[in-house]
């Protein structure tokens, strides 16, 4: 839904701002109704309702005398570059509760899923259902979601999970990332990398690792996060889990508006870089035959990926690493010419980590230890609770400004410290600690962007494509998981016969000798993908995630601030409009810019985005949605009902039993 600045245009809430007079803005806070999410039943007694109600009224009438329609500046929308410009010049409607912008969030009390796709989430609670636990579930949708929304995560990729287990009372995390070859030095892929460049094959401005092809393939650790999770906390047998999968793979379902739209992005991509890709010819057989992509509506089958599901519902992880597929996966690595082994799948094996945490105004936040991002996401609340954000109106550029900054300087130490822990010395502590966080926060100028941070000092004291879904379930577990291929698909690379793309993870790596990052035989790549959990007083009180790269820790951030210190609802806090700061220092070692550039969602008020370009920013509006992530949650009110929200950038639902 849109907000009304979205649907009156920038140029048109100018005029309005002129029109219109100061009390009945005062009254209405009409800067924050007509572009910035803010909840009126929250925020706004029944009086000041009235008086808002009067307000918009105006505001209608105002619009009328002018003769305004404000549709010139109005970003579109995947709906409307399907459906002409229809959505662009018709505004949404009114709702009686919530804000306009916005949907309900979901209540239950049985069980709950929130994923990317609604039959992903419907398959959740039938497995709940079933007798299945939340893990179970999770499992279930994220099966399905390999199969539906391919475009995001699959086998091929890595998964990360946290689980809080009622009856221990403890939170568990799963690193399930994979690893690089063990039989290529790196003199051996920079010799490979030259050899590309010189071909041509290698864009001159594709800088680091390629993208696309098997140079950039790392070991898929998705099963073995299933299957090592599965063992404590599942309940149903494996193959009555997946079973969902294999029988959508075999008779189809309808492809969805936003993952269509993806699939024609993919398909470009690949054919843009098809030069890196030993082979296209078994992803073009699934996803892309004729030159076409899947369209909306369309009825996809993946038999291949049915059969490779099935045999491991029969042959539980060892088909994978070790067996029928790990042999097939072989055979293939050969056949084109790649690095990776069957001795490589054999010697994988996901780690039990325990999670991080931050603790930020009442609440206790967590997040996996790298070599993943998550500590970036801490890092940030560190450094913002130094300052009460409540002391500057939500949709502000104060506190845009401040959370920007933090962004930066977290994500400094993340392209200096965060790599392969068995292979790099990581000040953990230190990093999340409050001295830390405050020498942080004071190099912040309030007034000004600063131009270039440089990565702190902390004592060693001993453009990616994703799925994020959360499922909860009768008995209080809650599963936080994230699962993903990277980079578009993945790789381009699919094994003979198997449905499945192979992750291009790898990408991740540096080249630079002297960085923590370096790759190296048999290690972990930096990891974008991280789930988030939030405790308060003891108990569990969301379960959360947020898709898209490096949008990950600042939109859990955003999402955090909106619900802790705004005091939004989960679905709200997530529609809200976002900003994504792309740039800042690497952890590659390139393609860095250190000012990069704020993207801004559209409901941004315009005064507060030339508030920021003032105070040095680098900012752009983006109304495509894409660059700001796919959320989903579900919090835990003190009774044990639970409340779910899903991402209206997505095609997403939440199911409540």
């Amino acid at each position: 839904m849109r907000s009304l600045g979205e649907f009156f245009g920038q140029g048109v809430r100018q005029t309005l701002f002129h029109k219109v007079s100061q009390a009945a803005k005062t009254s209405l806070r009409i800067e924050l109704l007509l572009a910035v999410p803010v909840n009126i039943n929250d925020t706004v007694d029944r009086d000041q309702r009235g008086s808002a109600i009067k307000a918009f009224l105006l505001i209608i009438a105002l619009t009328s005398m002018l003769g305004l329609t404000g549709c010139s500046q109005v970003m579109p929308t995947l709906a409307s570059e399907q459906a002409g410009n229809s959505a662009e010049t018709f505004g949404g409607g009114g709702r009686p509760a919530a804000v306009n912008w916005s949907r309900s969030a979901v209540y239950g009390r049985n069980g709950m899923a929130a994923t990317a796709h609604p039959l992903a989430s419907q398959i959740a609670i039938d497995i709940l259902k079933q007798g299945g636990s939340a893990l179970d579930g999770a499992i279930a949708a994220n099966a399905a979601l390999g199969l539906m929304e391919p475009t995001g995560n699959g086998i091929g990729g890595d998964i990360f999970l946290i689980i809080w287990d009622p009856k221990t009372e403890q939170l568990y995390g799963y690193n399930g990332s994979g690893r690089a070859p063990l039989g290529r030095s790196l003199a051996e892929l920079k010799t490979q990398i030259v050899a590309l460049r010189e071909s041509g094959a290698m864009p001159e401005d594709m800088l680091g690792m390629p993208q696309r092809g098997s140079l950039p393939v790392t070991v898929p650790g998705t099963v073995d996060g299933w299957f090592a999770t599965h063992k404590r906390f599942g309940k149903l047998p494996m193959s009555d889990v997946l079973a969902p999968a294999v029988r959508y793979a075999r008779e189809g379902f309808p492809v969805t508006p936003v993952i269509a739209y993806y699939f024609g992005r993919n398909l470009a991509a690949f054919k843009a870089q098809e030069a890196l890709i030993e082979e296209l010819d078994n992803a073009a057989a699934i996803w892309f035959p004729d030159g076409a992509t899947p369209q909306t509506g369309d009825v996809f089958r993946n038999p291949d990926l049915a059969n490779t599901l099935e045999l491991l519902g029969e042959g539980g992880r060892a088909a994978f690493y070790e067996g029928k597929l790990a042999e097939a996966m072989d055979a293939y690595f050969k056949r084109i010419g790649a690095d990776m082994r069957l001795e490589d799948l054999a010697a994988h094996e996901g780690e039990w980590v325990t999670p991080g945490r931050v603790h930020y105004h009442g609440y206790d936040v967590y997040e996996l230890p790298p070599n993943g991002q998550g500590f970036a996401a801490l890092q940030m609340l560190n450094i913002l609770k130094q300052v009460d954000l409540r002391d500057y109106p939500r949709g502000s550029a104060e506190a845009f400004h401040y959370m920007v900054e933090a962004k930066r300087l977290a994500f400094e130490d993340v392209a200096r410290y965060y790599a392969d822990p068995a292979f790099a010395e990581i000040p953990f502590e230190s990093l999340l600690s409050e001295d830390y966080g405050k020498e942080r926060f004071a190099l912040i100028d309030p007034a000004r962007a600063t131009s270039e941070f440089g990565p702190g000092e902390p004592k060693l004291e001993g453009e990616g494509d994703t799925t994020y879904l959360t499922v909860a379930d009768a008995d209080g577990m809650m599963v936080s998981l994230i699962q993903s291929n990277y980079r578009g698909m993945g790789t381009g690379l699919v094994p003979d016969g198997l449905g499945f793309m192979l992750q291009n993870r790898g990408e991740l790596f540096s080249l630079d000798e002297d960085h923590p990052n370096v790759y190296a035989p048999g290690k972990r790549p930096f990891h974008t993908i991280i789930p988030a959990f939030v405790m308060k007083d003891g108990e569990p009180f969301m379960s959360f995630g947020l898709m898209g790269g490096a949008m990950q820790p600042q939109g859990h951030v955003q999402v955090l601030v909106n619900i802790i210190d705004f005091e939004m609802d989960v679905q709200t806090a997530g529609d809200a409009a976002r900003f994504n700061h792309d740039g800042g220092r690497q952890p590659t070692g390139v393609d860095e810019d250190l000012l990069g550039t704020l993207l801004v969602e559209p409901g941004v008020p315009a005064e507060t985005v030339e508030q920021l370009r003032a105070m040095g920013h680098r900012v752009e509006v983006d109304g495509t949605g894409g660059p700001f992530g796919g959320y989903q949650a579900i919090m835990r009110l003190p009774d044990g009902v639970y409340v779910g929200a899903t991402e209206m950038r997505k095609d997403g639902t939440v199911v409540a039993w």
